[in-house]
């Protein structure tokens, strides 16, 4: 398989990933930064605060429970959005996009406020008996992950969606296909509240946990993958810290996805244990291994976009994009 190989430095382009003047929304769904030292890595939050919503002691969760009026099951995608709005991985986000951000970030691939985001993040449902103003228990099976305060509820134009998104509305598209078949027929945003993470077959530590151990002072590049690690993945990498772009003693973040995909990749936690694998045989220490509950849409430019987002809360300041980034095949013929 040939590989480009590029490292994108998320700090270069400050006017792509930054507003010139500072940020005070309070609408839901944001976050008004704050002034902070950032400690733990070189790079800055997106949008310039890092987002932590998990609630720390027993009786704050129990209240917040108590306060819900209707409790409901994730679905996988689901569970992967919510654990990363609670993390921080989706940050400035502090829950489910409203209409008026899904629009603006379907339209135009940027929040309300001009900062950039690469794909709408939405809490979707078939329900007819929720409403705004409701605050749900979300559960994965028996364990309660967090509460959604539900500010509105809206039809969305799926095909819009998925064509600005996906460069395609055709249900070819496994992007598509996961919006058309998968989806409700509602999007609700809301504001979260976290109560417990997911309880998952590989470990998914937080932006601030992984922050906490990359070095301060050198540049951190992402490597994202879907697949099984193999030869040419580790040659990308690990040379990609010779680039020009990358300072002197930089390291690799590998940080794969393991959360859903398209129907024909390989199992997550299949994923997950040929890097185990991989990193035990190496043990570079200028690599780092860490693992990332993110669902993937196989949108291409805009997926890399949101891949460069998250890596950059992560506390990367490059990242690498490989050929056909977030490329698909087609649901039907099995061709790119």
């Amino acid at each position: 398989m040939k590989l480009c190989i590029a490292a994108l430095s998320l700090i270069a382009g400050a006017t792509a990933f930054t507003t010139s003047a500072p940020r005070a929304f309070n609408k839901v769904g944001f976050s008004a930064p704050i002034t902070t030292g950032l400690q733990m890595a070189k790079q800055v939050p997106h949008g310039g605060e890092l987002v932590d919503l998990m609630l720390d002691s027993d009786d704050a969760k129990s209240a917040a429970i108590a306060a819900c009026t209707a409790e409901l099951q994730l679905t996988p995608r689901q569970l992967c959005d919510i654990e990363l709005i609670v993390n921080g991985g989706f940050s400035p986000l502090t829950g489910f996009m409203d209409q008026v951000a899904y629009e603006s970030v379907v339209e135009k691939m940027e929040l309300p406020d001009g900062l950039i985001f690469g794909l709408p993040v939405i809490f979707d449902t078939d329900s007819e008996d929720l409403q705004p103003g409701m605050t749900v228990l979300l559960k994965d099976g028996d364990r309660p992950i967090a509460t959604v305060e539900f500010t509105d509820k809206f039809t969305p134009n799926k095909p819009v969606e998925c064509l600005k998104c996906y460069g395609t509305s055709e249900i070819e598209h496994p992007g598509s296909l996961m919006v058309a078949t998968e989806r409700g027929r509602y999007y609700m945003g809301g504001k979260v509240t976290g109560l417990n993470t997911p309880v998952r077959d590989f470990p998914c530590k937080t932006p601030a946990e992984v922050r906490a151990g990359l070095p301060e002072d050198k540049d951190v590049v992402a490597f994202q993958c879907r697949n099984p690690v193999h030869r040419a993945h580790y040659e990308l990498f690990t040379r990609a810290l010779d680039d020009a772009l990358v300072g002197e003693g930089g390291v690799v973040l590998v940080h794969p996805t393991c959360g859903p995909t398209q129907a024909d990749d390989i199992p997550g936690v299949v994923r997950y244990k040929t890097y185990e694998v991989l990193k035990e045989e190496t043990e570079n220490p200028r690599t780092f291994w860490e693992y990332l509950p993110y669902s993937m849409h196989m949108a291409g430019p805009r997926e890399a976009i949101q891949h460069m987002m998250i890596r950059k809360n992560f506390g990367c300041t490059h990242f690498i994009v490989g050929r056909d980034m977030a490329g698909s095949k087609s649901s039907i013929t099995g061709e790119d």
